[in-house]
């Protein structure tokens, strides 16, 4: 009796945050995991919807066989021969994250966030800010290309 700790008042259960029908699917990929970008975008409305709509559809226009995939509770990846970057939107910034982008040449500066790891590199936009739409194709590009030197090389 005396290991046992007493409790006092009501007992109370942790409240589980509301979730979007998005964050509560799981893992999806294909024309599902792109009907959940879509809500995504739709959800967030206003500045962040507006650029997360853009960069989704700069990278589709960068690589036009990427697939789309839903993955993590609710963020938005774009892959081709594996991950070329992740969408997540927070209340202050839109971060578009590449699974690899230490390794990409980043000539124009784009990758302002992450910056200290030896994997990642990330782009974070804040409201009112624009990214150079030519130069970002370039690094999705890149990254496409790397994943796909990258695979060869795990068949080959």
């Amino acid at each position: 009796m005396a290991d046992e700790k007493r409790v006092t008042g009501p007992v109370r259960k942790p409240v589980a945050a509301a979730k979007t029908a998005g964050e509560a699917a799981g893992p999806a990929s294909g024309d599902a995991a792109s009907r959940l970008i879509d809500q995504r975008i739709a959800e967030l409305g206003g500045w962040r919807g507006e650029t997360l709509a853009r960069m989704r559809k700069l990278i589709l226009e960068a690589v036009p066989d990427a697939i789309e995939e839903w993955k993590w509770r609710g963020t938005p990846v774009w892959s081709h021969d594996g991950i070329i970057c992740t969408g997540e939107s927070y209340q202050k910034v839109v971060k578009l994250t590449f699974a690899n982008g230490a390794g990409l040449a980043d000539p124009t500066g784009l990758f302002n966030a992450s910056l200290d790891g030896n994997v990642r590199r990330a782009i974070d936009i804040h409201e009112g800010e624009t990214v150079d739409a030519e130069a970002f194709k370039a690094l999705v590009r890149a990254a496409a290309t790397r994943n796909g030197l990258k695979a060869g090389k795990r068949r080959g």
